[in-house]
């Protein structure tokens, strides 16, 4: 699906779920999340072809496989974290949104952690 159509798409939701906040709420709401998972799924679709653009400039330059696939872990998690906080903030549930914002954070500093280390040690090297 091309921009165009997740936009009108989305907009379409949006209003629908407006429409509906007037007179029973809840309907908005699963309106907004239906409309949420499939432009997910649409974004899921796009990071496949990612990871395979991803994977052939590692035929080219050797990087240690580990590297990327932390990588693909951090993009993932961001991904799972910006939505489900997005529909958390949307049925009116901000804390419980900045409680994922945080916990995703920190995950992806535990995951960033390795690779931080191996960097240090490799400048270690250099210097001494």
């Amino acid at each position: 699906m091309s921009i165009i159509q997740i936009g009108i798409i989305g907009v379409i939701g949006a209003l629908l779920s407006i429409q509906f906040k007037g007179g029973k709420s809840e309907y908005g709401i699963y309106i907004s999340v239906a409309i949420s998972i499939f432009i997910f799924a649409c974004i899921v679709d796009r990071l496949g072809m990612f990871v395979k653009a991803v994977s052939q400039v590692r035929q080219y330059i050797k990087i240690d496989a580990s590297y990327i696939a932390t990588m693909l872990k951090m993009i993932g998690i961001t991904y799972i974290a910006e939505f489900s906080s997005s529909v958390c903030k949307d049925a009116g549930y901000q804390t419980i949104a900045v409680q994922i914002e945080i916990f995703s954070k920190l995950t992806i500093l535990a995951l960033g952690l390795p690779v931080l280390l191996a960097l240090l040690e490799t400048i270690q090297e250099f210097l001494s």
